[in-house]
């Protein structure tokens, strides 16, 4: 009979990241570790799946507590195949997909494989976290972002059977030193958009290629109940996310229009 929790920790920076690393370790706090992430990064993968190429899967770690596994799938590939071949038969307590290089915050979501895996996740009915620090560094400072974390998944687990599924949430530390954090903050996702620039360049052939950058454009930069607003004040942003896109405003003013 199983006994010991078992967490599914995943992400997309692949798992030679050093974020990757810290939620394995954070994760074997809380009971034994199976962990498959891409052989490679796959960041901005979003919900993507693979269905026109054969996908391998390496062990490359193996103790008592922790199992790692190289993918090369995507990260919702990662979460797919240890649901519907690892797992099958076994319980899961939680998933963990980060810890991811760079925020998710705002619009992010949509674009993140993080919280792609993350949302894949909780689709099995486990409470699926997605934990991201607000900085891109290969060797970030994770500190804050293990001891809110740590919060989180304490939390989260202690209420499982309470809490409704699907259950997903999406965690954004600031990129600041752990104890000058104030605190976490429940909070809605901010309203805005990427606006992007692709810059044009020459190869040695003469082709062209194109580098894409970009900013954000925050919609509403004052509203104190957003993620945005949180991790720019110092606070730890915690949002629940659905999966129902459905734009239920827009339901109402469509009546009559749509025939």
């Amino acid at each position: 009979m199983q006994t010991e929790r078992v967490i599914f920790v995943t992400n997309d920076d692949s798992y030679l990241s050093k974020g990757f690393r810290a939620a394995v370790n954070l994760a074997s706090e809380f009971g034994r570790v199976v962990a498959i992430a891409p052989d490679r990064v796959q960041s901005g993968m979003s919900q993507a799946i693979t269905i026109n190429q054969p996908l391998f899967m390496r062990k490359v770690e193996s103790s008592e507590r922790v199992e790692i596994y190289a993918f090369s799938g995507t990260p919702v590939d990662c979460a797919k195949i240890a649901f519907d071949h690892l797992f099958v038969g076994r319980k899961v307590d939680l998933v963990l997909s980060g810890i991811n290089h760079g925020s998710n915050a705002a619009v992010n979501v949509m674009y993140s494989g993080t919280m792609g895996a993350a949302i894949e996740g909780s689709f099995y009915s486990v409470p699926s976290i997605g934990l991201s620090l607000d900085d891109h560094d290969a060797d970030a400072d994770f500190e804050g972002a293990v001891k809110y974390g740590r919060m989180v998944i304490k939390s989260v687990l202690e209420a499982a059977t309470e809490l409704p599924r699907p259950l997903c949430l999406n965690v954004n530390v600031p990129r600041i030193a752990a104890d000058q954090i104030e605190g976490i903050r429940l909070c809605r996702q901010t309203r805005g958009f990427w606006r992007e620039e692709f810059y044009a360049r020459q190869d040695p052939h003469g082709r062209e290629y194109f580098w894409l950058t970009g900013a954000f454009q925050n919609a509403e930069p004052e509203a104190e109940d957003t993620d945005e607003w949180a991790l720019a004040h110092r606070y730890v942003a915690v949002v629940p996310v659905q999966v129902d896109m459905t734009d239920y405003r827009m339901l109402g003013s469509l009546q009559g229009v749509i025939k």
